[in-house]
């Protein structure tokens, strides 16, 4: 999957164990589950899960942790507000924030809470406006015409509600995404970085840091509290070895049906390219921020945000040039291949899509420099380009 708001990952403590599998909501794996383990989660389970999960407009995940709207989420994904709250003189980052009540609460200048109420196949619709027309220009502008009128109709005009059309499997599925905004969020509380940090940016993603990475946010809603039905309990006891969890976050996807064609590419050219600028940025982020106090707090946010897109993917460059994967991925597009060619139909309808997929490469790659400075904005790495580059293109999608 592309990508996905809400999914459920379910992983198993036996013995460190994780049982691989991601969902969306909609399209869990309920009789599987129970098959295995012994526990069906029904509807109520899924609705109650889903309506007690929280993103953060910008990419985390929250939870809802009481009835009066109070967000538990990451450090890091409270982090911009923390920073933007802070002076020199109250410097919020280095000594940590704590609201005693409701008033002392303070807004964050730009976190947006979304709640998922809804998920709706749309795949019909968004299929048909692009009938009969092979991939290109007049396609994609017409699968984009679709998506935007789908979402538009959704909300309605309500600033309260954000739809989504979410692109499932490359494509062949697409989800309409009905939320609730939240969009007066208060920071209640937020360890000093020195605790929510600890073991510093080496055990970061390589296991659990024994720290206390975590910050609450409120939603608020027409100048009080938000009152929310939906929420997770507080267990006193916490989660034994051997238990069955579920983890449900955003954003999730998988990238499992890329083509060898597409795997080639990204572990010759795009991977070793992204890898060695974010090598050079980390640098010179890295002597920013240790030539002042104040350069620290100012360039913090920015140098974590770096440090964990270097490490994952120099994960997945690593993971790609391991030969028994690598061969791996090969058999199983071979198998995926011959299956495909043995069936007549299949054949006819599929069979040329990943000779088509390694020509749309060799095409792109003369170019993919141009469009990675230009269009990625990797040339530029500044939130003012990106500002102008969205208005020039939505501008011209409109």
């Amino acid at each position: 999957m592309k990508r996905i708001a809400l999914a459920l990952v379910l992983s198993v403590a036996f013995a460190s164990h994780a049982d691989e599998g991601m969902w969306t909501y909609d399209n869990f794996p309920s009789q599987k589950v129970a098959k295995k383990y012994g526990f069906t989660p029904d509807k109520q389970w899924l609705t109650e899960a889903q309506l007690s999960s929280v993103r953060l407009a910008g990419g985390c995940s929250g939870s809802f942790v009481s009835p009066e709207g109070l967000v538990m989420t990451n450090h890091h994904c409270a982090h911009s507000c923390i920073e933007q709250l802070s002076t020199k003189e109250r410097d919020f980052v280095a000594q940590g924030f704590y609201a005693p009540t409701l008033e002392t609460e303070v807004k964050c200048p730009e976190i947006e809470l979304n709640q998922l109420t809804g998920i709706s196949d749309v795949t019909a619709r968004i299929h048909g406006a692009t009938e009969g027309l092979k991939p290109g220009k007049e396609f994609n502008d017409k699968r984009k015409a679709a998506m935007a009128a789908v979402e538009k109709e959704c909300a309605g005009g309500d600033e309260k509600l954000r739809c989504d059309v979410v692109e499932l499997y490359h494509g062949g599925a697409y989800s309409l995404y009905k939320y609730k905004r939240f969009q007066d969020v208060r920071l209640v509380f937020a360890p000093e970085l020195d605790i929510a940090f600890f073991g510093g940016d080496p055990d970061n993603f390589n296991f659990p840091r024994y720290d206390l990475d975590v910050s609450f946010i409120r939603a608020w809603e027409d100048g009080k509290p938000a009152h929310t039905e939906h929420s997770f309990k507080w267990s006193s006891s916490g989660v034994k070895e051997g238990e069955l969890s579920f983890v449900s976050g955003n954003p999730g996807g998988t990238d499992r049906e890329l083509t060898m064609a597409e795997l080639s590419y990204q572990r010759d050219v795009a991977l070793p390219e992204a890898i060695a600028d974010l090598a050079q940025f980390r640098g010179a982020l890295t002597m920013f921020t240790q030539s002042s106090p104040e350069h620290a707090r100012i360039g913090e946010a920015n140098l974590f945000g770096v440090e964990n897109s270097f490490k994952a993917l120099k994960g997945r460059f690593e993971a790609l040039v391991t030969p028994a994967l690598w061969n791996q991925k090969l058999e199983r597009e071979r198998s995926l291949r011959a299956k495909v060619n043995g069936r007549g139909t299949l054949r006819k309808k599929y069979g040329a899509a990943w000779d088509e997929s390694a020509k749309s490469i060799a095409q792109f790659q003369p170019r993919h420099l141009e469009y990675r400075y230009i269009e990625g904005g990797a040339g530029f790495n500044s939130l003012l380009y990106r500002a102008a580059r969205d208005l020039v293109r939505g501008t011209a999608e409109l």
